[in-house]
C-alpha cells in the first residue's frame, strides 16, 4: 500500500488522542493521528514524522500523521486503518489461502462484522486484522491500550471455530525488526486471556511484519506469537 502527498514533519505535542501539532516548513500544522492508541513511546517531542496531505479542500485538517521514526531510526507506520488494506493485499497474493478464494471485507456474522470472509475450496472463514505498533527491545506487544472491542471479536471468532467455520486474527505488525509478539497482558489481561482462549478454540493466531517506508506499507514475513 503506496500514499501520495508524504511530507516530514516535526511533531511537538498531543492535544489529545485525535490530533497532534507538527512543524512541517517552519509552520506549526494541527494534524488528525491516524491511531486512537497511546503511542507514547513514538510521538514525542522532536520525533520526525510524515504526513499524508489531503486534497479534500472541506477537510478540517489538511494532514494526516501516518508514520514516525523510533530513535531507532526505524520506520514505523501508525496509520490504524492501513492494517485492512494491507491485509488485503497480502491475502490476494494466495499466500494463507489459494489464488482461487473470494475474499469479501466488512461482512457481518451473528452480532459481529469481521473485517474478511474468505470462501476458499467449499469452506468460509473469518478473519479480523489487528495493526500493531508497539514494540519493547524487539518485542511486539497488543494491544496499547484496552480494547473492550477486540475481546468481543476474539470471543466470537472461538464461536465462528466452534460452529465449523475457519477462524484467523492477523496481527499486522507495521514495523520491521521485530522477533516476536506477545499479548500486552500488563495494559489489557483480559485481551490476552481472551486471545489464548479462542487459540485453544481453534482459531488459527498469525503476525506479520511490514516493510516500511514513509510513504509505503507491505505485509512481508510471519513472526512468531507467543501467548
Amino acid at each position: 500500500m503506496r500514499y501520495s502527498n508524504i511530507r516530514e514533519g516535526r511533531f511537538l505535542s498531543r492535544p489529545n488522542r485525535f490530533i497532534a501539532q507538527v512543524e512541517v516548513e517552519g509552520e506549526v500544522e494541527t494534524v488528525h493521528v491516524k491511531n486512537t492508541g497511546r503511542c507514547a513511546e513514538l510521538l514525542y517531542e522532536g520525533a520526525r514524522v510524515w504526513l499524508y496531505e489531503s486534497s479534500n479542500p472541506a477537510r478540517k485538517t489538511r494532514f494526516d500523521l501516518v508514520a514516525v521514526e523510533k530513535a531507532d531510526g526505524r520506520v514505523v507506520n501508525i496509520d490504524s486503518q492501513i492494517a485492512n488494506d494491507t491485509a488485503g493485499e497480502w491475502l490476494r497474493k494466495g499466500l494463507l489461502f489459494t489464488e482461487h478464494a473470494v475474499i469479501r471485507r466488512e461482512v457481518k456474522q451473528g452480532s459481529s462484522r469481521f473485517d474478511f470472509m474468505v470462501e476458499d475450496e467449499g469452506r468460509i472463514s473469518f478473519l479480523e486484522v489487528k495493526g500493531v505498533t508497539l514494540e519493547r527491545e524487539g518485542i511486539a506487544y497488543f494491544p496499547d491500550a484496552p480494547t473492550e472491542r477486540g475481546v468481543k471479536h476474539l470471543k466470537e471468532l472461538a464461536d465462528c471455530a466452534g460452529a465449523g467455520y475457519g477462524a484467523y486474527v492477523l496481527f499486522v505488525i507495521q514495523m520491521k525488526g521485530i522477533t516476536e509478539l506477545k499479548p500486552n497482558d500488563d495494559t489489557h489481561k483480559a485481551f490476552g486471556d481472551a486471545l489464548r482462549d479462542a487459540a485453544a478454540a481453534g482459531v488459527k493466531i498469525l503476525a506479520l511484519d511490514c516493510k516500511i517506508s514513509p510513504d509505503c506499507i507491505e505485509a512481508d514475513q510471519f513472526i512468531p506469537v507467543l501467548l
